[in-house]
């Protein structure tokens, strides 16, 4: 498992392979040490993954990555099987379908979809759809780390890892460890949250059309963003927040490619000073490279310093009791692909930021 030849690294798979997530996830897993990316899959005919990522991408050799649809046979019938781990980078539709397929077969599943977040009856109201797989949203494992970690893959015993979505993870990592130390009231939190067109996906909409959000800052589905009641979960789960917590959430487009910044306010609990705030994310983030913490109107404070990176930036102000925190990080990267690779990590027994840290932002 830890040699350097394709035979001994662990095989993987990609469906979904087409979109941006799912393309940036066949780029880290052709530069991993550990992983070899069998095949990419998407649900279209006649596809290959050289179109879209250069040699450039990873060692592995681009035109040697087989390319295969869905709706090919052979993909069920020889490709799957044998296969160790699938990253399933598609609706959450697809992926409550593709699931339970791919487990059965024994390869655990990376979920990047909102497929298995959520409790089952919060489907109808946040996805619009019946979750028809109560039994493996029961035996999913919310990938958030450092706060909670998968366990061991096994053939015999493969496991469902549910990936986080993008701004509940830029809010997460900022909150839950202000709440966890109940430095903060919950009943002040305000969360202003912006993201670059591509979480939207790889869709046509009129909506996310260049001559619509060049020069905007759009807010959208103002209180029926599907990841807020995952916050909501999660804060609740990880940081033991009131179970009848509840605030302002509000998801902007921004004219970019790439990219999110989570504004969060809120009224510290009386006496608490600046050095406390900081002692909470060191102690949440002492031992993780993959979050970078500063008081202050720091430098991280712009995208390009997150965007191509596995990395999430959070830097705080105390102005009296009101605190600032800014929470950065690349929707399709620490959103998506580089966390999912972060939790196949952990799946075979590696630390989570192994085959990452060669990514840096711009300067």
């Amino acid at each position: 498992m830890n040699g350097g030849s394709e035979r001994q690294k662990i095989s993987a798979l990609v469906i979904g392979a087409r979109g941006y997530s799912g393309l940036e996830t066949c780029r880290l897993l052709l530069a991993h040490p550990h992983f070899s990316l069998k095949a990419a899959v998407a649900t279209e005919e006649n596809w290959k993954l050289s179109d879209y990522l250069s040699e450039a991408s990873g060692r592995a050799g681009i035109e040697r990555v087989p390319s295969f649809s869905l709706k090919n046979p052979e993909f069920w019938q020889k490709i799957l099987p044998g296969t160790q781990l699938v990253f399933l980078a598609t609706p959450a539709e697809v992926s409550l379908e593709l699931a339970p397929k791919i487990l059965q077969a024994g390869a655990s599943v990376v979920d990047l979809s909102g497929a298995f977040r959520l409790d089952a009856a919060d489907y109808p109201s946040w996805y619009n759809f019946d979750h028809r797989e109560p039994a493996f949203l029961e035996r999913a494992h919310f990938g958030l780390v450092p706060f909670a970690t998968p366990p061991k893959h096994t053939t015999a015993d493969p496991v469902l890892v549910s990936n986080p979505g993008c701004y509940a993870t830029s809010v997460l990592l900022a909150l839950i460890p202000l709440l966890k130390a109940k430095l903060i009231r919950p009943d002040t939190l305000v969360v202003d949250a912006k993201s670059g067109t591509s979480g939207a996906g790889r869709k046509a909409a009129e909506s996310l059309l260049f001559t619509e959000v060049e020069g905007e800052c759009l807010p959208y589905r103002i209180g029926r963003h599907q990841h807020f009641p995952e916050i909501l979960r999660y804060l609740k789960k990880f940081a033991q927040a009131p179970q009848d917590l509840k605030f302002p959430f509000t998801p902007h487009l921004l004219a970019t490619r790439r990219g999110i910044i989570a504004s969060i306010y809120a009224k510290v609990e009386k006496g608490v000073t600046l050095p406390q705030i900081a002692q909470s994310f060191d102690q949440a983030f002492a031992a993780y490279p993959l979050v970078r913490h500063q008081a202050g109107e720091s430098p991280w404070l712009q995208l390009k310093r997150v965007v191509g990176t596995p990395r999430a930036h959070i830097s705080y102000l105390l102005d009296g009791d009101q605190l600032y925190v800014f929470s950065l990080l690349d929707n399709l990267l620490k959103g998506a692909a580089s966390q999912a690779l972060e939790n196949a990590n952990l799946l075979f027994g590696f630390a989570p930021e192994v085959g990452l840290l060669h990514r840096e932002g711009l300067l």
